[in-house]
């Protein structure tokens, strides 16, 4: 990134995957910016590091085939001194561009794009937070300080574009010259108090309320096919009307991720330190490399072994790797975790994973099979592309990414930005044959229709096809309900936020001779190398956890919407998926749940003021 290029702000790595990944806006003090595509990004080794997972990298091969491996954003090492700006490392990050391109003047209240001149950049390179555009030629103020226009238009394929000013101002009409101004008649600062007009043409104002509403979005031009992340339009014609949206709306963005829990492959050591290492030692063909590594003390923990086995064993996994690359099928990314867990094998314990068997609470030992204490875990995100207006991933499969999946890349990409975080958490594992004894049931049976209905109808309505897919089953409202209930109790105990912790839900019947699971994995992480502190696991303790089970059960009982919350049935009013559920009683942030709080049921867990038929822990 060349040194003349400003630096305008900072985020944290972790937000560039959820929050401002590519095509992103990030709303800054005195600017709103776009984060631009992958080809702009900068990839020396030196602040891209490669992150090694390759059950994910296999799953995102699934969806972009062109992908070779996994890079962390560009970070420079903070060494605590003061910023200098004669430093290239200074300049080393995440390139943004500033979108929107139309401006407005607080004072004047002009209207203009940034290609008309009359703003210009003010930069701050010691104050980062101060950069911003100015009106030099202001009649009414000195020099003042400019904002965006906060109105942009966007449809569903992820096209993004500056709103149509001219043509709305306008009504469509021929303008030689236009000279908008943005007037506001009220404090609100609302649509139905902002009018646009043109001095030059003298035509009649127009309100921005005219922009919203189904009505009026048919009045609205055809999409432009704008990807300004990417500075470039779709090659594809968009035949959509565009959608007004407001700057820093919430539906903005939606990233499209895929996660994966890292677990041993092996129980091999050598296989394990190959995991860990693959970034930096997939390019080793020969024995020269291995002795010239051990010779400068870079082999760190393989050095125990022989240069002919390290080698031999680097081979094996490349043989191994171009195996699972070529491969067709979906890849399953929770199985192998179920497996781990579910046996949890001492000699797979290392440095970055740990688990610990504890008893079953006594009260609940006919419906929880075994309860698993995780106490190390490292997870990898990885970002593979983003939705706008509608977040179509959580209706999907994990790996059935959305139709209008908006790209990262103009071309094919080589990488996707990825993230990991190291943390601890707490996996339990269901009875199978008392589930699928409480699955059997006729209310239980009922409810399952319900949902399916609700769910082949809130598919359809959001054109994904085919709509009967993906539907997780009856099992899953139970464990995703369980999970939620349980989550909001512990959140209570450890110490952690509700926001930070998070459930990895298996739920999956006897199919294709596959195996049955029916078990969750409560766990939170943070970005440090050291991981989190132990305040999750220490809940998970046998008698611990039983009491926090009864409560969260007791808490599910009686909900502050009730009895409308009881009532709730899927696919009622606004089409939803979920039952007994709301804000009061099972809803989590939406950095905590799978599913967008969808598939969710109380009375699956006990008793209600409506329901008392499909309560798994009834008998307790």
């Amino acid at each position: 990134m060349p040194i003349t290029t400003p630096r305008v702000g900072e985020v944290r790595p972790s937000q560039l995957l959820f929050t401002y990944g590519v095509g992103a806006l990030i709303d800054l003090p005195k600017l709103s910016v776009i984060v631009t595509g992958l080809e702009d990004w900068p990839v020396n080794p030196n602040y891209a590091r490669p992150v090694n997972e390759s059950r994910l990298l296999q799953a995102v091969q699934f969806n972009l085939h062109s992908v070779e491996k996994l890079l962390t954003p560009p970070l420079v090492q903070d060494t605590g001194a003061s910023p200098d700006p004669s430093d290239p490392e200074f300049y080393i990050g995440v390139p943004v561009a500033t979108f929107p391109r139309w401006m407005v003047c607080p004072h004047c209240r002009i209207l203009a794009p940034l290609s008309s001149n009359l703003f210009q950049l003010d930069e701050n390179a010691f104050r980062m937070d101060e950069t911003c555009y100015r009106h030099a030629s202001c009649n009414t103020a000195r020099n003042p300080e400019v904002i965006p226009a906060r109105f942009l238009a966007a449809c569903e394929k992820g096209h993004l574009d500056d709103f149509p000013w001219v043509e709305f101002a306008h009504r469509s009409a021929a303008c030689e010259v236009p000279m908008l101004r943005l007037i506001e008649h009220g404090p609100s600062g609302e649509a139905r108090d902002l009018e646009v007009r043109c001095d030059h043409c003298k035509a009649p104002p127009r309100r921005l309320s005219e922009a919203f509403g189904q009505e009026n979005r048919d009045k609205m031009p055809v999409c432009t096919g704008r990807r300004p992340h990417l500075r470039d339009y779709d090659l594809e014609p968009c035949q959509n009307q565009v959608r007004t949206i407001i700057l820093g709306a919430s539906n903005t963005w939606f990233p499209v991720s895929l996660s994966a829990i890292g677990i041993p492959i092996s129980a091999d050591t050598i296989s394990q330190l190959l995991e860990e290492n693959w970034g930096d030692l997939r390019v080793i063909d020969n024995l020269g490399i291995v002795g010239y590594l051990r010779a400068t003390g870079k082999l760190g923990r393989l050095s125990q072994f022989s240069d002919q086995r390290i080698l031999d064993a680097i081979q094996k996994r490349k043989s191994e790797i171009d195996t699972g690359s070529t491969q067709t099928s979906k890849p399953d990314l929770k199985s192998p975790e179920w497996k781990v867990f579910s046996e949890h094998d001492p000699a797979l314990n290392s440095e970055e994973f740990r688990l610990r068997a504890v008893p079953v609470p006594p009260q609940y030992a006919g419906l929880i099979k075994q309860v698993v204490l995780v106490e190390r875990l490292r997870e990898v995100t990885a970002l593979i592309g983003f939705t706008r207006i509608d977040s179509g991933g959580e209706m999907t499969d994990e790996l059935d990414t959305p139709t209008e999946i908006a790209p990262l890349t103009r071309r094919q990409p080589t990488w996707v930005p990825a993230n990991e975080v190291r943390g601890e958490g707490i996996f339990i594992q269901f009875n199978e044959e008392r589930i699928a004894q409480w699955a059997s049931q006729p209310d239980v049976q009922k409810t399952g229709l319900e949902f399916l209905d609700a769910h082949v109808r809130w598919r359809t309505a959001r054109g994904i096809e085919p709509p009967e897919e993906g539907f997780p089953g009856i099992r899953f409202v139970l464990l995703h309900s369980f999970s939620h209930a349980l989550m909001r109790q512990l959140s209570l105990e450890c110490g952690y936020a509700a926001a930070s912790i998070r459930e990895r839900i298996y739920a999956q019947p006897v199919k294709d001779n596959q195996e049955a699971m029916a078990g969750i994995l409560i766990y939170t992480s943070a970005p440090d190398s050291e991981g989190t502190l132990g305040g999750l696991v220490s809940l998970g303790e046998t008698d611990a956890l039983g009491l926090h089970i009864a409560q969260a059960l007791e808490a599910a009982q009686l909900c502050a919407n009730d009895p409308l919350c009881a009532e709730h049935v899927p696919g009622g009013q606004g089409h939803t998926i979920h039952a007994a559920a709301c804000h009061a009683c099972l809803f989590s942030p939406e950095t905590s749940c799978e599913r967008g709080n969808r598939y969710l049921d109380r009375a699956t867990l006990t008793t209600t003021v409506e329901y008392d038929g499909r309560s798994f822990f009834k008998a307790l």
